[in-house]
């Protein structure tokens, strides 16, 4: 509590917005093996896709890439329609086989401001090439041994 009328002034009233509308996709076929459990539990504002590397999965325009991701129930979604609302994107990635999606994801993040967070799961040695990709990017950028990570990076975001 602000102790003085002066002190009062910089006091923000206004409620912090509830749920985020996030997006999370794993990059892999282990990470959608994580994904899928932790989208189990009961996420708000989550949306959860998975990326299957696939001859031109990663059709380019003049500035912008879009994928076909996965939804959970196996529907195909495109990437930049999945953006159009999106608040905050999560990549999931335990290996190397998305990180020509995880560029393409970021750049698309990037160019619309939308908050962008990087998951490597496992020691990280076989996801070189996705790290390198998502560095740019991502705001959070973190390396774990464990997949409960991906649901307390989930909560923080309030998603």
């Amino acid at each position: 509590m602000a102790t003085t009328a002066a002190e009062a002034r910089f006091r923000v009233d206004a409620p912090i917005r509830g749920q985020r509308a996030t997006r999370v996709v794993a990059l892999d076929e282990s990470a959608t093996a994580v994904m899928r459990r932790v989208a189990e539990q009961t996420w708000g504002g989550a949306r959860f896709y998975s990326y299957e590397a696939r001859p031109h999965s990663v059709e380019t325009d003049a500035e912008l890439a879009d994928i076909v991701l996965r939804t959970m129930d196996g529907a195909e979604a495109r990437l930049s329609e999945e953006l159009a609302d999106a608040d905050a994107m999560v990549m999931i990635a335990t290996a190397d086989d998305g990180a020509e999606a995880a560029s393409a994801i970021g750049n698309a993040c990037t160019l619309r401001g939308i908050m962008t967070a990087g998951l490597i799961l496992g020691d990280g040695r076989e996801a070189g090439a996705a790290v390198m990709a998502l560095r740019p990017h991502a705001r959070v950028l973190m390396r774990s041994t464990g997949e409960h990570d991906v649901a307390d990076v989930l909560t923080a975001l309030r998603a």
